[in-house]
């Protein structure tokens, strides 16, 4: 017997209906979202439009794929207008997933460049002090990474570790020269 979504005792929608969208939580909503959309095998909705309706003789496969893909686009847009504050309901309620996403993500926009800014800029300030612990910087930095990677501006594993390795002080320089010479394809946190 299938269940739905909601009766799923591994359902993650509940982390949408703790936090709605308001605005300024955009980033963190919308990596939720996809979470959730991942695990329900819906995250295509939002990376393509619906696609125009199949010819009169298309084959029923691809009749039934074009059908899933408006279902699955009515039940993401409507898991987004339900865990959203009324104010962006109202301009919102007539459109499908796809489009929803880009007018949110054009109404955000400045906020992801405001936070993209402020991560680089505390990435590269990130220096290490004199006798602290290895372990918390480089996972610091990491959290840094990776969240230039949410921000869709992912930086290569290559330059991390040079960032990583930039950050060490002057006592590291040994590890540094070691790392450079002899250990170019292991990542920093293996050698550390």
């Amino acid at each position: 017997m299938a269940s739905s979504s909601n009766n799923n005792p591994l359902s993650l929608r509940s982390i949408l209906e703790k936090d709605k969208l308001y605005g300024t939580n955009f980033l963190d909503w919308f990596r939720n979202l996809r979470i959730v959309l991942k695990h329900e095998r819906k995250l295509y909705v939002l990376d393509a439009p619906i696609p125009e309706d199949p010819p009169a003789n298309a084959t029923k496969v691809v009749k039934d794929a074009h059908n899933k893909h408006i279902n699955d686009s009515t039940d993401v847009a409507c898991i987004m207008l339900a865990t959203m504050v009324p104010e962006l309901q109202k301009d919102m309620k007539l459109m499908e997933a796809y489009d929803m996403a880009i007018m949110l993500k054009e109404m955000f926009q400045q906020q992801a460049r405001q936070e993209r800014f402020e991560t680089v800029k505390n990435l590269h300030s990130c220096k290490m002090t004199e006798g602290a612990s290895v372990s918390p910087h480089v996972l610091k930095m990491k959290g840094y990474v990776d969240q230039l990677d949410r921000l869709g501006f992912p930086i290569s594993q290559e330059l991390a570790t040079d960032l990583i390795l930039n950050s060490l002080p002057e006592s590291y320089s040994q590890f540094v020269m070691n790392y450079n010479m002899n250990n170019m394809e292991k990542s920093i946190s293996s050698c550390i």
